[in-house]
């Protein structure tokens, strides 16, 4: 997929960098370059921030004794200050921030909606360097490669392209920050590719490749990486050269490291799994900030007793690989390391897994290298501890490659990458066969997020479909227009492209290189003529990664969605933008959003009309005189018919998972089928019952899967919920539905619309507007059912407005005589009040029906100004029908 960059970005870049024009692939280059350099300060600011606190905590230590003589007690207490600190900041300032940032990072490049952030990449540095300076036995690499990530994202925020651009660079910006916390860019690569991302594609690669090289040699020139392992220690593991004969002890080592490091990530887990019963009680709703503080208290007061060795955790994994202590005393801090790292981390920490599971490698290690040693073998022990650190960090990771070039990256020596192979490789295989999966995984899975198969490339569009971003109000030209008349509908509109239609089905596509060619044309030629036959389509539940790829396949920038050949909407670039900028924010809704409701019955005519007719049922009184007007429109506009139910469920129960009865609503919508079809054997009827969690949403849905073109629903009149015009439900839908809304009144005056006397009189007040309009475009289908002696076109004028022709008025009418078989007389009405003359006028010719307008203007203007459908509804006794125009009409 291309790579897009804003044109006034990429020749801004041109002409201040390169003098040329600038290609994506170049910037994205760039972009990991910066990201490398980034990423490495950040490094050093964690590594200078925590040794800062370290030290300060090791000299008060070593200073209360000798102030308060009980020295024990500062450990616990400064811990806890500093641990309730961090918890206090990540839970404040960004949630996201919590935990060891791997699992995040992860989740961001599988495509689910985590929050990547500058914030976040500072809440999770300054927590980072808290707890790690308190002491809790974590590490900083992890972390490392979270703000890495973050800012990355951030970056890709600011300067916006595609959404692949910013995967590619948050991977860039993970890789870069593992190696400027190891100084090793290959491991740092290779971690992204075989646990994080596993993307092969060429940019993501090269991108990954360069970040990771730029951290790692900005990291080495600051000195802000590395294991710190001294030179003498890598020394005396030169001496030792690898024999078959110590195969077996390599493999007993990789047995041993699959073991403990299986049981090591079911402790993590089961340690969160405990934390999430814990949260049930009362005591267990504690913030993160608490139970951080505790944690620290437990960590603080345990090292206090424990030997010296673990107050500095920075040197403890040259302690052990060195094998400063004997195996007993390696046994005890191996103990205390593994269970501290459990309790740290189930926490929700902002801290790393990498150094710990290396500390407890390199204890491993060496007990495997006190064996050798009394089975006669040759001393060891430093290189078994290095070869330790691979095999358990893999049994944790599952990343064997990683652990072995991590390992040889910080020593660079090519004696240890056998027993490396041979070890991991064991532990590898022993811990898969044990529990299959990463510790990141399950760590997601923990969370909510399924990554089952995670060789599977998702898109980052895959819940969004077609029908979910196209625009269902479409500029259209007719096959038999002419092309001098396409000037005038280009000039007007804002598009490029327009879809072509033939009695309602499209027959093909004015692209921008139709309109290039329009000069160049005979205005008398029509628009079939010089239209693009045959264009891409899509349906509409096609998913939105797939519109794209077809944009970019065939170099187009509008896609029209069709059911059939029936035009439903239509998809431009723009569209795809702002949906992929809604998608990547990834905010929540406040509150328990609803569930989608779900279809537990429906039947289907054949898809011939033009369009299609959604009426609601609800009320059995009005049900058959609202069916009989959508009848005869529907007829009308050759369009199909779609009779819907709407049964609620409790908000707290899934309509999907919802067991109720509703065997009334089956017979009663069987009721209304039949009746429609005693109607009219010309309309194709479709009916479904949907069980929903709130009606509106229920309908609205429907709209939207079912292509909906005209709502058709009955209302009582007024409401009596505050702040509601119309009533809940109406509302909704007058604002939010996409499609033509008729609302229909019944009054007292004809408790049945269609048997309303003869010789009656219909009154519109004219408004002016569009709604009003577009429901004079009905007129001849209410007739059908009943013709009015006379229809009133009332214009209503204030008093003091003395010239008033009224010329336009009185041309509609005569436009709308000459196709009406009643008689059209035009009014003028002279008020201040425009329901009050409405509706007295109404009253004294005993006026059976009325036609206004919606509104789909908002609640403030509504309040401001009142609304006059709803007034002129609720005080008159006539039948009122309201009509709200489609997305694009006005009130």
């Amino acid at each position: 997929m291309k790579r897009y960059l804003p044109a006034g970005l990429q020749t801004w870049l041109a002409r201040q960098h390169f003098g040329s024009y600038v290609t994506s692939d170049h910037y994205a280059l760039l972009e990991a370059c910066l990201i490398g350099c980034i990423s490495a300060i950040a490094a050093l600011i964690l590594k200078e921030g925590i040794g800062m606190v370290g030290n300060f905590r090791l000299q008060l230590i070593t200073t209360l004794p000798q102030l308060a003589g009980r020295w024990p007690l500062s450990l616990p207490l400064f811990s806890f200050a500093l641990c309730w600190l961090a918890g206090w900041l990540v839970e404040t300032w960004a949630p996201d921030a919590k935990g060891g940032g791997i699992p995040q990072v992860k989740a961001a490049l599988a495509e689910f909606p985590v929050l990547l952030s500058l914030r976040v990449a500072v809440v999770k540095m300054l927590g980072t360097i808290l707890i790690l300076g308190a002491g809790l036995t974590l590490g900083r690499r992890g972390p490392t490669v979270h703000i890495g990530a973050a800012l990355a994202a951030q970056l890709s925020q600011w300067v916006p392209t595609s959404p692949q651009h910013r995967r590619q660079m948050i991977a860039a910006g993970a890789a870069a920050g593992l190696a400027a916390g190891f100084n090793t860019p290959i491991a740092g690569v290779l971690f992204v590719i075989e646990e994080l991302s596993r993307d092969m594609s060429g940019l993501t690669l090269e991108t990954a490749i360069l970040a990771s090289f730029t951290g790692s040699v900005v990291s080495r020139l600051l000195g802000s990486a590395g294991l710190n392992l001294p030179p003498a220690m890598l020394a005396v593991n030169q001496y030792h050269h690898f024999t078959t004969g110590e195969i077996p002890l390599f493999l007993l080592l990789g047995t041993l490291a699959g073991l403990l490091g299986v049981a090591f990530n079911q402790g993590i887990l089961a340690s969160l799994a405990f934390h999430q019963r814990w949260r049930r009680y009362p005591l267990g709703g504690s913030p993160l900030a608490w139970r951080m503080g505790v944690v620290g208290l437990i960590s603080g007061a345990v090292i206090a007793f424990s030997p010296p060795t673990l107050l500095n955790n920075a040197g403890l994994r040259d302690f052990l690989i060195a094998g400063g202590v004997g195996w007993e005393q390696t046994l005890l801090i191996f103990t205390i390391h593994f269970c501290l790292t459990i309790l740290a981390y189930s926490s929700g920490a902002p801290g790393g897994l990498f150094s710990p599971a290396m500390v407890l490698g390199s204890a491993l290690g060496y007990w495997v290298g006190e064996l050798a040693v009394i089975l006669g073998g040759v001393d060891a022990r430093v290189t078994y501890a290095l070869v330790g650190m691979g095999a358990f960090f893999t049994a944790v990771a599952r990343v064997p490659i990683t652990a072995i070039v991590i390992v040889f990256e910080l020593t660079m020596d090519f004696q240890l990458v056998l027993p490396l192979m041979i070890s991991t490789v064991a532990a590898y295989g022993v811990a898969e066969t044990l529990k299959s999966g990463s510790l990141y995984q399950h760590l997601l899975g923990v969370s909510g997020i399924d990554l089952k198969d995670e060789t599977s490339k998702r898109e980052i569009l895959t819940d969004l479909q077609a029908v979910d971003v196209m625009q269902r109000k479409v500029e259209t030209l007719l096959a038999t227009m002419r092309v001098g008349d396409v000037y005038g509908v280009v000039g007007e509109s804002l598009h490029h492209g327009f879809p072509v239609v033939d009695e309602g089905e499209l027959v093909g596509m004015v692209t921008e290189q139709n309109l290039a060619r329009l000069n160049s044309l005979d205005p008398d030629q029509l628009v079939r003529e010089m239209m693009t036959a045959g264009p891409v389509t899509v349906p509409p539940l096609l998913p939105v990664g797939d519109v794209m790829y077809l944009m970019d396949r065939y170099q187009v920038s509008h896609l029209p969605v069709t059911e059939g050949r029936k035009l439903l909407g239509i998809i431009t670039r723009s569209d795809l933008i702002h949906a992929t900028a809604s998608h990547l924010q990834g905010k929540s809704t406040p509150g328990m959003p609803r569930q989608p409701s779900y279809v537990v019955y429906q039947t289907r005519g054949p898809a011939v009309g033009k369009g299609r007719i959604l009426l609601p049922l609800a009320n059995p009184e009005t049900a058959p005189s609202l069916l009989k007007i959508a009848g005869a429109i529907a007829l009308q506009e050759g369009y199909e018919l779609e009779c819907l139910l709407i049964k609620p469920v409790p908000r707290h129960t899934p309509p999907a998972q919802a067991r109720v009865d509703w065997g009334r609503e089956y017979q009663f919508l069987g009721e209304m089928m039949a009746m429609a079809e005693s109607l009219t054997s010309v309309v194709s009827l479709h009916s479904q019952i949907r069980l929903a969690q709130d009606t509106a949403q229920g309908i609205l849905e429907t709209i939207r899967d079912r292509h909906i073109d005209r709502l058709i629903l009955g209302w009582k009149g007024s409401t009596s919920t505050p702040g509601r015009i119309f009533g809940d439900v109406v509302d909704t839908l007058v604002q939010r539905a996409s499609c033509e809304v008729m609302l229909i009144k019944f009054g007292t005056l004809s408790q049945n619309y269609p048997s309303m006397a003869e010789h009656s009189h219909w009154l519109i007040p004219m408004s002016g507007g569009p709604n009003i309009r577009r429901a004079l475009h009905y007129l001849p289908a209410l007739i059908q059912l009943q013709t009015p002696a006379q229809i009133f076109l009332a214009q209503v004028i204030p008093p003091h407005r003395k010239s008033f022709s009224g010329r336009r008025l009185k041309a509609l009418a005569q436009d709308l005589q000459t196709h009406l078989d009643c008689e059209i007389t035009p009014l003028l009405l002279r008020s201040t009040d425009v329901v009050e003359s409405v509706t007295q006028f109404a009253q004294r010719e005993a006026c059976p029906l009325i036609i206004v307008g919606a509104s789909r203007e908002g609640m403030i203007q509504q309040v401001i100004h009142g609304n006059i459908p709803e007034a002129i509804a609720s005080q008159t006794e006539a039948t009122v029908i309201l009509l709200r125009a489609g997305e694009g009409g006005e009130g």
